[in-house]
């Protein structure tokens, strides 16, 4: 069994958005970061608070993990990937993003 953390670029998430699929994000990050703005799509649970937060994770959809720049994310998709979880890491994070946010 691969213990790699799957990635994928914010290019190829924003086409998922830009087809019309239907993605679960999760973005991680700190309640300031999120009031800068963050993609709309995306569910905010702080990285912190996942333990007791697992609950609202479907665990029979794939999960793509956001955060700044790709690093809290990847801890995010290990914790939850030793859960059970199937998530993919959003590397470069929101610095790289360049789709819309609220």
């Amino acid at each position: 069994m691969s213990n790699e953390i799957k990635t994928i670029t914010p290019e190829e998430v924003q086409q998922l958005l830009n087809n019309g699929k239907k993605v679960s994000l999760i973005d991680v990050r700190e309640d300031e970061e999120v009031e800068e703005g963050m993609i709309p799509e995306a569910k905010h649970i702080r990285l912190g608070t996942i333990p007791e937060r697992m609950n609202e994770i479907n665990k029979d959809e794939e999960h793509i993990m956001v955060c700044r720049s790709g690093r809290r994310s990847e801890s995010a998709c290990e914790y939850l990937k030793e859960h059970g979880y199937e998530v993919k890491n959003m590397v470069g994070g929101m610095m790289k993003w360049e789709g819309n946010v609220k």
